[in-house]
């Protein structure tokens, strides 16, 4: 009930959620990717550019993509190989009209190409009628230990000029404009962070709970358990087409999570509107 496999955009699979307050959510297993988010009212509060292909030629360019094993630029490819992966169902249920589905990455010859361990990564969406929640489990399935970064890259709808985010204010900050391989080290003293122009910055410690102000009349709050970090995205002149009409909001652990045979790491997150 609220979960079915269907066929989207270029004809790849993705995994439909339908919650019984009128909710839906698009997923697409090709890099375990939520692409939508429609509340009742059927507005999506994800986006996805303009520019995004759906032929696992490149990761698709929006709503909730995975990076990892790696975040941003390094040894590998920019935010590793997660999202340009096919990732598999493994399970779904039904808890009270709230549907969930669990996907499942594991190696394999490409991704030890670039990563030479063994691993599982568990993804789980959970679509209430006002809620989206993921939960992301990452295991050392290998018999030695290895060290990885990770971050839900997420897309939001959002009035550029209008939108803004609360709760960042006394962060340290890495701010990546102008220079992206040598952030200044700086503190968040804004209550409402805006969107004025360029922004790439990664909030260290940032708390459990944001609100973002999409200025298109919504405001989402952004929890979190285990996300230790946060950055702000937008590509301003770059991306000329479409800057106006996202913001990205990435719950992140920048710092290297290490983990020996057999053990587990787990981050959640929890969108939701009023």
């Amino acid at each position: 009930m609220g979960v079915r496999v269907t066929e989207g955009e270029g004809s790849l699979p993705k995994v439909v959620l339908t919650s019984a307050g009128g909710s839906e959510a698009d997923v697409y297993l090709f890099g375990g990717c939520v692409t939508s988010w429609k509340v009742a009212n059927g507005k999506d509060l994800l986006f996805v550019r303009p520019d995004a292909v759906f032929n696992k030629k490149k990761p698709i360019s929006g709503g909730l993509p995975h990076c990892f094993p790696q975040f941003g630029p390094g040894p590998m490819q920019q935010h590793g190989f997660a999202r340009n992966v096919d990732w598999s169902v493994v399970d779904s249920e039904n808890v009270e009209g709230n549907p969930v589905v669990t996907l499942l990455l594991k190696d394999g010859p490409y991704s030890r190409s670039m990563w030479d361990f063994s691993f599982q990564a568990l993804y789980k969406v959970i679509l209430t009628t006002k809620s989206l929640s993921t939960e992301l489990r990452i295991t050392n399935t290998d018999n030695k230990p290895f060290s990885f970064s990770t971050a839900l890259h997420t897309y939001f709808h959002a009035s550029v000029t209008g939108a803004s985010v609360r709760g960042l204010k006394g962060c340290k900050t890495l701010n990546k404009d102008p220079d992206p391989k040598n952030p200044l080290e700086g503190n968040e003293e804004r209550d409402l962070v805006t969107f004025p122009g360029f922004v790439d910055c990664v909030y260290l410690n940032a708390p459990n709970e944001l609100q973002l102000d999409n200025g298109l009349g919504d405001k989402i709050s952004i929890k979190n358990t285990n996300w230790t970090d946060a950055v702000l995205w937008n590509p301003h002149l770059q991306m000329e087409a479409c800057y106006r009409d996202f913001v990205c909001v990435e719950n992140a652990q920048i710092g290297s999570v290490q983990l020996g045979p057999e053990q587990s790491w787990t981050a959640t997150q929890h969108l939701s509107i009023d």
